[in-house]
């Protein structure tokens, strides 16, 4: 049982079950799926479907901070990446051709690549600060989005295009799909090869494993290009969902909720050991704690105090500190009735 509890992972993944015990209770139709025409739905299903943005800039995130990094520019690199999928689908002349809208995603995931090398060339080549690197695209990104779309909102009815982001495979969401496929590629190349050890190596100590052979600048900017390339496919399901590419809302604060999913899962921000399950699990009580704040009802305005509460909670429960305390604590309760018992002795 000790074992269970001073795992990594026992924290994160408690305070999710609380977090959707706590809606079962207040709204018991939280836990309710239907099936209507051979699909399920329900709040559960719509959590798994509209994580999937945020779970593939998490993913990327996981691996930038693994090396000791960070990239802030995550949000602008979608906000591009759905402005040039949209603008090619948009300037075709079939939009609803499965055709036009693979071209549109593999061009922005291409782009999104690029912006995520110039991350890297910043980075591992230049050796700019990572939060100053991806601060210049975080600032500019956004602008290079609005240049693209004429500084309008680009909006597109393409039939294969909302099937990314509402279809469904079976009687599950297509975007969950993506997500969990997203997943297992990541997680079989960080921890079924070298690479992931190689990275958290660069992450503890890059000037040692630079000494020690490691190509650390290849694994650094190896980092960002994924990370680009999983924000741009993050940029392409946001635009899929609301049929428009916003260069300005797009991925607005995606990479704090990232940040915080990635840190709840249990990844240092210092580098090094990392965990993809983790992140997952962040990802989810970071989209089930959004959920619950429109499922019951909470306004506006007080969203950000409910937020930011249940954050500061399983941090806390996540805190060494905090274990310690408990610890002392709790020793402290247990040698009372020993202490009782000598007393008492004495006295006799």
């Amino acid at each position: 049982m000790k074992a269970i509890v001073n795992h990594r992972l026992f924290w994160p993944a408690t305070a999710l079950v609380v977090l959707v015990a706590i809606n079962a209770i207040a709204q018991p139709r939280f836990l309710a799926i239907t099936m209507r025409d051979g699909k399920l739905y329900g709040a559960l299903i719509d959590i798994l479907r509209q994580s999937a943005p945020l779970m593939l800039v998490a993913l990327g995130m996981t691996i930038v901070i693994a090396t000791r990094g960070i990239d802030l520019s995550v949000g602008a690199i979608m906000a591009v990446s759905g402005a040039v999928a949209l603008t090619i689908i948009d300037s075709s002349g079939s939009p609803d051709a499965v055709a036009t809208v693979g071209i549109a995603v593999i061009v922005a995931v291409l782009v999104a690549m690029v912006l995520g090398l110039w991350n890297g060339f910043l980075v591992s080549v230049l050796g700019i600060q990572p939060i100053i690197a991806t601060l210049v695209l975080m600032l500019a990104g956004r602008g290079v989005a609005l240049l693209i779309t004429g500084g309008k909102i680009t909006t597109v009815n393409s039939a294969p295009l909302k099937y990314l982001a509402s279809g469904y495979v079976l009687i599950l969401p297509v975007a969950f799909f993506i997500w969990v496929a997203a997943v297992a590629i990541v997680s079989a190349i960080e921890r079924r090869t070298a690479l992931g050890v190689l990275t958290e190596s660069v992450g503890i100590n890059p000037e040692a494993s630079r000494l020690a052979g490691v190509r650390s600048r290849g694994i650094i900017w190896g980092a960002y290009i994924a990370s680009g390339i999983l924000a741009g496919a993050a940029g392409i399901l946001a635009a899929s969902d609301i049929r428009a590419a916003d260069a300005n809302a797009a991925g607005l604060w995606i990479e704090l909720y990232a940040i915080l999913a990635v840190v709840l899962g249990g990844t240092s921000l210092m580098g090094g050991k990392f965990s993809i399950a983790g992140t997952v699990i962040g990802v989810l009580f970071v989209t089930t704690l959004e959920s619950t704040v429109v499922f019951l009802g909470i306004p506006p305005a007080q969203k950000p105090v409910f937020f930011g509460a249940a954050v500061i909670v399983v941090v806390l429960l996540q805190a060494p500190r905090v274990h310690e305390w408990g610890r002392k604590v709790g020793s402290t309760f247990r040698k009372q009735p020993t202490d009782s018992k000598t007393e008492v002795e004495v006295a006799a």
